[in-house]
């Protein structure tokens, strides 16, 4: 489950080409450390960057599930497959 110890990444300022690197390297990092939940903040002003980490959330085979944090619209809450889900 997402808490408040889950790992954040915060996306503002970065482009929709430089955020496929950036989110990439986060979801990698993540699977290593077998956290389960992790969430990433885009904000919500053109969701554009949304939209684009939605996309790459699709294709990603280390997302298991994602969805918009319903307090905060402007981040994605995602779960990630780790060995531990894999049983």
């Amino acid at each position: 489950m997402f808490s408040s110890r889950s790992p954040v990444l915060n996306v503002h300022g970065e482009t929709r080409d430089t955020v496929v690197f950036v989110l990439n390297d986060f979801i990698n990092d993540n699977v290593k450390l077998e956290n389960e939940y992790i969430g990433v903040i885009h904000g919500i002003s053109s969701n554009i960057l949304k939209n684009r980490i939605h996309e790459l959330l699709k294709c990603n085979r280390n997302v298991d599930s994602f969805r918009i944090n319903i307090w905060n619209p402007g981040m994605t809450i995602i779960k990630l497959k780790i060995k531990a889900n894999l049983n």
